[in-house]
Formats: structure tokens, sequence, C-alpha cells
């Protein structure tokens, strides 16, 4: 007999609860099928469940094949609640991938495909609704094997030839055994499934049991348990509460056994060690659970007694933690209905936020602001719901703002940051190395220093205060990522230092490294996949090219094209309800969440914000130096002249800088004083200085610098000047767009050319653009360029050898800087290059019903300007007058 642990995911809508309930029902767990439109199926339970028809709670669900035993794991399918669909893969042997055949692979289908390979988890993949009509199996097949993998191999019929050369052709051992045999072995099929090789292809429609069992038929053939120790080990996937209250730990055991009543050992996430007694071992079947004595390598079960589990972390052998691949990326303030409950309410959300690691509580006790960091908006509707409903607290939340971070750009050079700390009988000093770190690769801290220098107890305390907080940027005040930190050198006291003093000095040199450093703001990017009739390709190439997005354009059939790219969340994420208006529900968009990239719009950002890195006191770059018993303040930007030991950098180095970012600092402050000739050698004097102490025989002390005050310059609004606009019409490739001009243009194409010019006279009347009408004459032998004037707009015919495609190339080439220029053509290639100068675009197609509806939309102000002129001119009849 085996244990699989198996898990289902899909995306929202693809049947996966239906698919559960039927594998129940074939299994023999339940004796009626479950409808999520009715409400009443076996594992979604949950109130908001059963009313939104989503699932929101991963649950379990122990399913009897044979003599096997199958732990189903049910999962959340919505975007907003991926991270609980991550925390379940932690513990799987193998996962179900529902695909629905009428919507085929998903934006979030390729999340969930990214998680399943990061994990390294054996995937069976199940096309859902084939009862559909317009749905084939052949064609889903095909996409699989293009987006996900080409080695997704059709189980439908697991034998005969075709079947066993696919397999055969997804490892070489397989493909030896089938040239010695001519056929394939279940074991061997079992290991390219394990290993990741091979992912086995079933459909059906669950909704009326078709191939739900070949589908448990084969994971019960192909699908094998993990290995695992002899010794106990465990991973924890899930915190929750009973309805009593009690804290349960959901777990995995990995290695040995589990005896109720164990003392187990481990480490909180402050790395301080705990012991605490395993209480009840429970085994949930859906909502129910038995109590075990003792549970065997590969179980699934929920412990009590545990206060100090955290998702993610490895009890017994499994000492590696486990750290969640997404990220919130919206920020809501939450509102309390009553101030003075707002202790309750984040002692509330911290005991929430123990069950969703990607929920994160921020309180700010400078400026009293509560905020909840969140994947989308349905998240917050639910918490909403969680309080009100589990602790009877009404609580709102405010408007969605983007999580910004910062970062070192990666062309900018390191940075060394010193923080010194001598207030009277304390001291400390560090050096730091601040150097960009690869993109996702967080905050990352080590030590290149020498022990002579620094002691190797000090030098850990400083790694430990390196990595125990999260630091904050100086352009908005936003964490900090991907940047690489390096302790250098230090200095501690014999005497006088004490721990807390590494830790100041730590902080400061961070924050005066960044003070010094190139740094860029970031934003959270989504990558996209739009596919969409030709006819309204040039709108979404427009559309996406103002969005800052990076796309490319694929044809994958026939009438249909694919635009797949990476754009900013904030400038797209709305933009899939644009795609259902303007293609009237012809388009499909999709986009998943692709990291942090460089922002779009910094310098709007920063004056929204109006952060200034100097006034935030909690976050300091100063250093306190010490002279005659008093300790008094150095700015940071003085710190090289007074520290203690030699910098890391070249001395020409830190006088370039410190020149640099003074005269920097003075103007992003918007200084009006000016730099004189003897303020510029003093500076650079300081900078020479940077590698000695401040001469001490100088008035026989250190003098404290002198502040002085200046009054900032206001801020004037200039307005952005308008550029010219211009419209530049591929003729021809116009008329044969239009069914009219090309049915015309087949009897006599001087006519449609001409009708053609009308019809832009009379749109350039109303759209008040100027307006260039381009037609090949390359085909003419001798001709030059010749620009005409046809009533109100220009038409040009190109010269010998050039077609309009050239013209209007080299046009917007030449000119796209000094004028808005925007470009009608369905021409694949010429869009492409059009867009890569930064000009607008429109089909030809789309142009067509712009034209018209311009056209209708003046008619009718036209007949009904003229019906209310006709009222106000109807002379009042004469009423005769009789005689008294």
């Amino acid at each position: 007999m085996k244990t699989i642990v198996m898990g289902i995911l899909a995306h929202v809508d693809a049947g996966k609860t239906t698919l559960s309930e039927a594998m129940l029902y074939e299994s023999g767990v339940i004796r009626s099928i479950g409808r999520v439109d009715k409400g009443n199926t076996y594992l979604e339970r949950d109130n908001q469940e059963r009313e939104r028809g989503i699932t929101i709670f991963s649950k379990q669900a122990v399913l009897p094949v044979h003599e096997d035993k199958l732990i189903l794991l049910d999962t959340p399918g919505h975007v907003d609640f991926s991270a609980e669909a991550e925390r379940t893969l932690q513990v799987l042997d193998l996962a179900v991938l529902v695909v629905s055949a009428a919507d085929g692979v998903q934006g979030h289908t390729m999340t969930l495909w990214k998680l399943l390979s990061r994990y390294h988890i054996p995937v069976f993949l199940f096309v859902n609704k084939l009862d559909q009509p317009g749905t084939d199996a052949d064609t889903v097949y095909t996409e699989l094997q293009e987006r996900l993998s080409g080695e997704c191999v059709d189980f439908r019929l697991p034998h005969g030839d075709a079947f066993m050369e696919s397999v055969a052709m997804c490892g070489e051992e397989a493909m030896e055994q089938y040239l010695q045999t001519g056929e394939v072995s279940r074991e061997s099929i079992a290991r390219l499934i394990r290993e990741r090789k091979l992912f086995p292809c079933f459909f059906g429609a669950a909704l009326k049991m078709e191939g739900v069992k070949e589908l448990l038929e084969g994971i019960d053939t192909y699908g094998e348990p993990a290995d695992y120790h002899t010794e106990f080990g465990a991973r924890v996937y899930k915190i929750t509460r009973d309805p009593q209250g009690n804290r349960l730990t959901h777990m995995k055991i990995t290695g040995g056994q589990l005896p109720v009543k164990t003392v187990i050992t481990g480490k909180n996430r402050q790395q301080e060690e705990w012991q605490e007694k395993v209480n009840q071992i429970r085994c949930y079947n859906g909502e129910k659970f038995e109590l075990a004595d003792c549970v065997q390598a590969g179980t699934i079960c929920t412990v009590t007694g545990l206060s100090q589990t955290y998702i993610g972390q490895g009890l017994g052998v499994e000492t590696e933690q486990t750290h969640p691949l997404l990220e919130p990326v919206m920020s809501y303030r939450v509102l309390p209905e009553q101030e003075n409950q707002m202790n309750t309410v984040i002692e509330k959300l911290h005991l929430l936020e123990e069950e969703d690691p990607l929920l994160q509580v921020k309180w700010n006790p400078h400026t009293k602001e509560l905020t909840a960091h969140v994947m989308g908006p349905v998240q917050i509707e639910i918490l909403e719901r969680i309080m009100k409903e589990r602790y009877d607290i009404n609580v709102t939340f405010g408007k969605g703002r983007i999580l910004y971070k910062e970062t070192i750009a990666t062309e900018a050079q390191p940075v060394e940051g010193v923080g010194h700390y001598e207030p009277l009988r304390h001291y400390a000093e560090v050096h730091l190395l601040l150097q960009p770190g690869e993109p996702g690769s967080g905050f990352v801290c080590d030590t290149d220093c020498s022990e002579d220098e620094l002691d190797r107890n000090w030098q850990r305390l400083v790694l430990t205060h390196l990595m125990e907080k999260e630091y904050r940027g100086v352009l908005l005040g936003a964490p900090v990522t991907d940047i690489h930190v390096t302790l250098k050198s230090g200095r501690a006291h014999q005497k006088h230092t004490e721990g807390g003093d590494f830790r100041q000095a730590t902080y400061r040199a961070v924050r005066q490294g960044l003070m010094q450093a190139d740094c860029r703001i970031l934003e959270p990017f989504m990558e996209f996949r739009l596919e969409l009739p030709e006819e309204y390709v040039g709108r979404a190439m427009t559309d996406l090219s103002n969005a800052g997005a990076v796309f490319r354009n694929e044809v994958e059939r026939a009438g249909y094209s694919v635009l797949k790219g990476r754009a900013p969340m904030e400038t797209i994420g709305d933009y899939g309800q644009m795609v259902i208006s303007y293609t009237r529900g012809q388009g499909i968009w999709s986009m998943t969440f692709d990291g942090y990239g460089p922002c779009h719009n910094p310098e709007e950002v920063m004056e929204e914000c109006g952060y200034d890195p100097e006034r935030d006191v909690y976050n300091t770059a100063d250093s306190v130096f010490c002279a005659h018993g008093a300790g008094f303040v150095v700015p940071w930007y003085e710190v090289p002249e007074y520290m203690h030991l030699p910098g890391i950098l070249s001395q020409r180095r830190m006088q370039e800088d410190a020149l640099a970012k003074e005269i920097g600092r003075r103007k992003q402050t918007t200084i009006t004083t000016t730099l004189g000739t003897e303020e510029v050698d003093a500076i650079i004097d300081r900078a020479s200085g940077a590698n000695r102490r401040r001469d001490k025989q100088e008035a026989g002390s250190v003098q404290k610098p002198v502040a002085r005050t200046v009054e900032a310059k206001p801020y004037e609004y200039r307005p952005k000047e308008r550029k010219a606009e211009y419209l530049l019409v591929d003729g021809y490739n116009v008329i044969f767009a239009w069914e009219e001009l090309k049915e015309l243009a087949e009897v006599n194409l001087d006519s449609a050319r001409g009708q053609l010019l009308d019809l832009l006279c009379n749109y350039q009347a109303i759209d008040g653009r100027e307006l260039i009408a381009v037609f090949d004459a390359y085909r003419l032998q001798g001709h030059p360029t010749e620009c005409l004037d046809y009533h109100n707009i220009h038409v040009v015919y190109t010269k010998e050898a050039e077609t309009a495609d050239h013209y209007i190339e080299r046009f917007t080439h030449e000119y796209s800087k000094k004028y808005q220029i925007t470009v009608v053509t369905s021409d694949g290639l010429e869009q492409v290059i059009i867009i890569g100068q930064g000009c607008l675009l429109i089909s030809s197609r789309e142009f067509h019903e712009i034209v018209k509806k311009a056209s209708r939309e003046t008619m009718e102000t036209f007949e009904r300007d003229e019906k209310r002129e006709r009222r106000l001119t109807v002379p009042f009849p004469e009423i005769p007058v009789r005689d008294p």
C-alpha cells in the first residue's frame, strides 16, 4: 500500500472543485456529487466560498483507490489567493493541473506551471469541460505542448506504437528500452513522470464524470510517493484555528514517525529556540477528523499544542526553510470603525498574518497608520468578512496603492557606507560596501573583513543587524531590495563597546551608503498575453505602447494575433476590461506577476510621495562622534572627514563622489544659494582628508558642524509644451482594407483614390490634425517625390523605387521627436517599426470605423442644430384683436 499526497490546481473557473467532487464520488467517499452553483460541495464549507463560488482555503480529503490511499489537497484557483496554492506545493508528491478546454492555457496557468517547476512537482494534466460546444481536445493538446512543455503526452490510449514512441522520446533510457523491446515499462514511465521528463495528459468533462476514472487509474498506476528520511522530519504548510480557537499546525511528515505527546524542538522567526509538546494529532477528511496516536512518514496531519510554528518551517531533519516566490504588490490602509479599537485590530490581524504569510500588517508608530499588504482587492474583501465573523470587529480599507521598492542602479559603481556611533561611553564604527545585486536577489549581505581588524563575534553581530530589519530607501522611503552589502572593516572599543552600539553604527552605515548611491525606484511588473482578431491589433499595440509595455507580435492562427510582453502593473492592471469592450468579447487577456522592474514614472511618484530622507529622523544617515566628553551629530556627507578608519575606496573616487553628491544634494533640494569657489575648495579639502582624523591640534578640539538656514525655492508649475499633431495615412493599404473602396478599385483605381481623398478631407475638417495621404509611385520610371495640396489635406506620391511604407518610416524617424505622429496602416512589419519610433498607430479597419463614427456624429449634430434653428425662426401666429 502506498500513500500519495496529491494537489489539484487550476486557474479560476476551470472546474477544479467539480473535478474534486467527481474524484471523491468515483472513489466512493461521497454518495452524490455536489455542485458549486448549488453550494453543496464536499470540500467547500465556508460561507464565503459558497457565496462567491470559488475556493479560498485549501482543504484535504482521503481517497481510497484499490489498495492505495490518495490524500487530496484542494487549492484556490483565484489569482489573489495564489499564495495559498503555493504553500500547498511544499508537501505534494504530485499535482493535477486542470485546464479548461474552453479557455485554454491562461496567465494564471503559467504562474502555477512556474511554481510547480520551482518546487519540482510531477504533474498530471486534465483538460476539463470538453462537453462544451466548440471545444476540441486535439487543439488544447497542441496548445499544452507549445506553451507548457513538449513532453506533454496524450494518455487517452496508454498503449500502441504511437503512444510508446511519444513516451520513449522523453528520455534516453526509455528510448533504449523501446528500441530493444518495442514498449516502455510502467516503472520507466513512472520514473519519467517523477523526474518531470513526462507530463501525462487526460481529457474529459468532470461534471459528466467523463475521463475521471481514467485519471484516477493513471495516478494510481504511475504516481509514486517521495523518498522519506528514517529520522523524524516535518514540513509546516498551513496555520489555522478551529472553532474553539485552538491553534492548528498543518504539516506533512517527511521522515520517521510522530507519536502524540512528542516534544518538538524548533526555532521561531527570530531564531530563538523553543520546545513544545504535541497535544493532539488530527487526520482530517473534509470537515471531520480522526485522532491518531502516531503518524508515519508521508502522512498529512494537523497537530495542536505548537504555538511558535510558522508556514514554510522545517522541523526535525528538515532544517531548510522555504520562502514564497509570490509577494504582495498592493497596500491598503486599515480603518477601524472606532479609533479605540486599533490595538485590538492589530492583534487580530497579526493572528491572521500567521495563517497567510503574504498578508503583511505594518504599523507606523510615527504616523499612527496601519496598512495591510496583500495580493489584490478580493483578498481585502475576504479580510473584512473574516474580521467581522471571527472577531466581531468592523474594519474598512482605504484605496489600494502600488507597493514600490528601491534599489541601486545596475550600472552604478559601488559606494562605501560609513556608520559611527560614539556617544559618551559607547563606541562602534562600521564600513560597508554597497553594490547592485542580481534582480530578484533581495537584500544580501556577507563579510570580507579581517579578524585582526574586527573580531569574529563583532562581525557576526554586524551581519545579524544587517538582516534583522527592513531598510528604507532614500527616494520614497520604500523597502530596498536587490542590494549586495559587504562588511569591509570596523572597529570596537575594548571597554566601551556594547551590542547596541553596532546596531546603531550598522543602520547608519547602510543609510549613509544609500544617500551616496545612484538609487532607482522599482515597481511591480506583469507578464501578459493578449489574443485578439487582427483588426484590433493596431488599437492594442497603441494602448500597450502608451502603457510602457515591451511586447512582440505573433500570429498563431488565421485571423488572430497574439501579443506577448511585460508592462508595469499600474498601467495595465485594468486593461482586461478594455479588451473585452473594444473587441466585443473576442479578445482573451491574461497576465501574471513578473517581479519588479524600473519605475516608468519615477519623477511623478517622488513628487506625489514628497519624501525627504534628511528629515526622516527614524532612519538617519548621520553619525555620532564624541569630543570633550560629549557626543555630537555629524551630517552624512561630512562623515568621511571624521571617521576613524581609512576608507575602503580610492582617494580619488571619494573626492569625486563627495563633490558630486554635495552638489547633487543641493540641486535636489532646490536651494537658491550657489556654491562659490571657496565652498568648492572646502568640499574637496574635506574629501581629501577622508582617510585621516581631523587635526586635533587645531584649537585643541573637534569643531562641531555649524547649521545654516537657507530659503527653499518655491515650486513653479510649467505646462508641457504641446506638439503639433500629424496623421499619416497609407493610402493604398486603406483602399484595399475598406470593402467599398476595394470593390471600386477593382473597376477603377483612380476613382477609389479620389473617393478616399474626399473622405479624408471631410475627416480632417472634423479631426483638426494635419493629414498626409501617402501613395506608392515606385513603379513609375523616373518619377520624383511629388507633394500636392488637395483642399485641406496633403498628398504625397513617392519617388521611383520608394514605397509608401519607406516614406512613412523615414518621416516618423526624422520627426517623431518634434511632432505627435499617428500612422494609419495594417502592415504588420511597418506597425512594429512605427511603434519603435514612439508614434501612435491605428489599423486601417479601425480607422474605417473612426471615420464613419465621426461623419455620423457630425451629421447628427448638424441635423440637431438645424431643427433647433427652425424652431427659433418660426413666426408666432397673429392673434386677431376684437373691438370692445
